[in-house]
């Protein structure tokens, strides 16, 4: 494949926070020097037609008037070109600088189709090819980056099943029996599964940050379309009760999956009921009897946390038949393949604050209908603005600096609100996560947020805030423990004390401490040990950072704090997507209510977690680039960034626009539309893909943002 044709400003897009503007000419539309002159119409007559209705034209002046006419076309030529000059000139003066990464060489094997696909031992990123080359190790001959040898992909997909077989006596042995679930109350239509590739393609480029191993993650196998989506209706007809989406698409040895996948008819699903069932049938899973547990001589059977998983949605938003397939896979792996441990739920803004909801049933329910596919009607639970000036009544005096110019209680500034009353609302579940609706993942949910709670469950205290202040970098930093190591380091040789247990600072009214995050011994006498085999209280995607070391633009939009004192210390992660405890949201409740306190949404969450000594990690999920960033480039401006307004958080965020998960990366959106089978940039799909390779085939990733989809073109 020939290096893509990319257009850095495609990669810009428009998003509601304003951090930093961005370098570039402004339009020349409205400017007098490339405006349209104004000319005046002359009448089909000699200027001198008053005096002379028939002039007499003598050889002289015929040669006068040719004279003339080549002395006009030759002054309008010569002021064409010089326009045109003047243009280029202006145009060129007028493009942006580019950033120091986009210098970098693009990285193309993320491109690689499923006919390259190989076993992972084979596999050989494109990253270690580029090192090779520079190198000039002749073994690299040996690592094309494209391979057309096969027609079809040279492996077979197979079903992709990443729980624990609830059937076994094992699992059976410390747990209660899991009850199969169904998408319909007859239990005729049995649950569909998803396929993977048991490959990568050859030379698919390597993540940058995060590690499938560290989290216990498969990563031998790759998704494609079909194989991901094709059981949830993107491969079949609407007829047949599918979506009809891949008639365009490239589908070579796509077939083989209905060898073995029934396809369902989703006209008839309601997945309210389908999710409601499937919790019943499994109640006895989640739900504490002490009493009974009191009186049995057997030891008790361990208890399954129960989640909430809630998509952030509003009044007039559009589902495309795109995120109509993701919501469904999020419910069938979610929820129903794991016997009920969760439930995804919509939480709806209403936008418009006349709507009274609150008043009538029938306006409630007809909301949700006007505004939510019919298959999920029965999921939603609607919030309004003005209910939560209600709920959390003014006033919230002593605010630092309100950059948004915004009210406290608008969705911008206090997004958190809605969470924090559907926690006490709906107290039966252990954990919230909160989840937009932009966001997309290639690979299994349910794997994807088992693997990082277990992960974050197993992460010692000690250390934890300073680790969650970086990126992990698996190619430079080694291994999970020499990562530990090195930060420890970092900090021993560092001013900065430790984070160990509730951070202490000057104040004037907080809520008492929890007697639980009270650290049993001193820093240094711990070896790693408190916390591990604890639940995380906050899981965030992004590192948690400290915004007054940057010049992050709402790092000072804090209330109800005493002025006359320096501002709390706080902590920070960029996107608002988390999983949060229980325990956390009743505390981020009563600090709202109680307290009147209140930070910006990204703040809110991890300076609570903070200030009380909640458990809180960064997850490190992996996350792609699309340049071949040096290793030690890519540390120093993510990790450790000369001056505060070099932090990739605030003015240096231009630094993200590149890869696959930040509030502003292009990358994320142009690449999973790719993977759909659309042209980016102009490359990609069908065409090119039948040409090549064939469709992309992709490692589970999580990307951010996706504004919009498209299929196969």
């Amino acid at each position: 494949m020939s290096p893509i044709k990319f257009n850095p400003r495609n990669l810009f897009v428009r998003t509601r926070f304003p951090y930093e503007k961005l370098p570039g000419a402004d339009s020349q539309s409205s400017s007098p020097l490339f405006s349209t002159p104004m000319i005046k119409s002359w009448r089909n007559r000699s200027p001198f037609s008053d005096r002379w209705r028939r002039p007499r034209l003598s050889l002289g002046r015929i040669i006068m008037l040719m004279v003339l006419a080549l002395l006009l076309s030759s002054m309008i030529a010569t002021g064409i070109v010089r326009q045109h000059r003047y243009n280029d000139e202006q145009r060129k003066k007028g493009e942006r600088k580019l950033y120091h990464w986009e210098h970098f060489p693009r990285l193309n094997g993320y491109y690689n189709g499923i006919r390259s696909i190989v076993s992972f031992k084979d596999w050989v990123p494109e990253q270690e090819v580029a090192k090779a080359i520079n190198a000039g190790n002749p073994k690299t001959q040996k690592w094309p980056l494209l391979s057309k040898e096969h027609k079809e992909p040279p492996l077979d997909p197979v079903p992709f099943n990443p729980y624990p077989d609830f059937s076994t006596g094992v699992y059976l042995h410390s747990h209660e029996k899991v009850e199969q679930c169904y998408l319909d109350q007859d239990e005729k239509i049995e649950l569909p599964d998803i396929y993977a590739y048991p490959g990568v393609p050859q030379n698919m480029s390597a993540p940058s940050f995060g590690s499938y191993e560290e989290l216990g993650m498969e990563d031998k196998v790759c998704f494609d379309r079909f194989g991901r989506f094709g059981p949830y209706g993107y491969s079949y007809s609407r007829e047949e009760g599918g979506l009809g989406m891949s008639g365009k698409s490239e589908s070579a040895g796509a077939d083989k999956i209905w060898n073995r996948e029934k396809k369902i008819d989703y006209k008839g699903v309601n997945w309210s009921d389908a999710q409601r069932r499937c919790y019943e049938k499994n109640k006895v899973r989640f739900v504490k009897n002490e009493t009974a547990e009191a009186n049995s001589d057997t030891p008790p059977k361990k208890k399954v946390p129960r989640h909430a998983y809630i998509l952030r949605t509003w009044t007039g938003y559009k589902y495309s038949d795109y995120q109509i397939l993701t919501i469904r896979a999020m419910i069938n792996e979610l929820a129903l393949k794991s016997g009920g441990e969760y439930d995804v739920h919509f939480l709806m803004h209403v936008k418009d604050d006349s709507i009274p909801i609150w008043a009538s049933e029938e306006i409630y329910q007809k909301t949700i209908r006007d505004n939510l596919p019919e298959e999920f009607w029965g999921m939603a639970t609607l919030w309004s603005e003005q209910q939560m000036k209600s709920y959390y009544p003014e006033p919230f005096p002593n605010n630092v600096y309100n950059h948004a110019k915004a009210p406290v209680h608008s969705v911008y500034r206090s997004a958190h609100f809605a969470l924090q009353w559907f926690s006490q609302a709906k107290p039966d579940y252990d954990f919230y996560w909160n989840w937009e609706m932009d966001l997309r993942f290639s690979g299994h949910y349910w794997e994807f947020n088992t693997k990082i709670g277990e992960w974050a469950k197993n992460q010692p205290r000690k250390g934890m805030w300073e680790r969650a202040s970086r990126y992990y970098i698996p190619e430079l930093h080694g291994s999970w423990k020499n990562f530990t190591d090195l930060v420890e380091e970092e900090t021993f040789n560092s001013d900065e004390k430790p984070v160990w247990g509730p951070v202490k600072f000057e104040n004037t009214g907080m809520l008492p401490m929890l007697k639980e995050t009270t650290p049993p011994h001193s820093y240094l006498q711990d070896n790693y040990e408190w916390g591990v085999g604890e639940d995380a209280d906050l899981i965030t995607f992004n590192p948690i950072f400290d915004p007054a070391k940057t010049n992050w633009v709402f790092r000072d939009d804090v209330t109800g704090y005493d002025l006359e004192l320096p501002e709390p210390p706080r902590r920070c992660a960029i996107i608002t997507v988390s999983r949060l405890s229980k325990r956390m949201l009743d505390i981020m409740h009563r600090e709202t209510y109680l307290m009147k306190h209140h930070m910006f949404p990204e703040m809110w969450p991890p300076t609570v977690a903070f200030h009380h000594g909640l458990k809180a990690v960064y997850v490190p999920h992996a996350v792609y680039f699309d340049h071949n960033w040096p290793l030690e480039t890519l540390d120093n401006t993510f990790n450790r960034p000369s001056k505060p307004t070099d932090s990739v958080f605030g003015w240096g965020e231009h630094n993200q626009l590149g890869n696959s998960f930040y509030y502003n990366a292009g990358f994320s959106s142009a690449w999973w539309r790719r993977w759909l089978g659309s042209i980016e940039n102009e490359e990609g799909g069908t065409l090119q893909e039948e040409a090549g390779s064939g469709r992309l085939c992709m490692r589970p990733v999580l990307f951010h943002p996706v504004k919009f989809e498209r299929g196969a073109d």
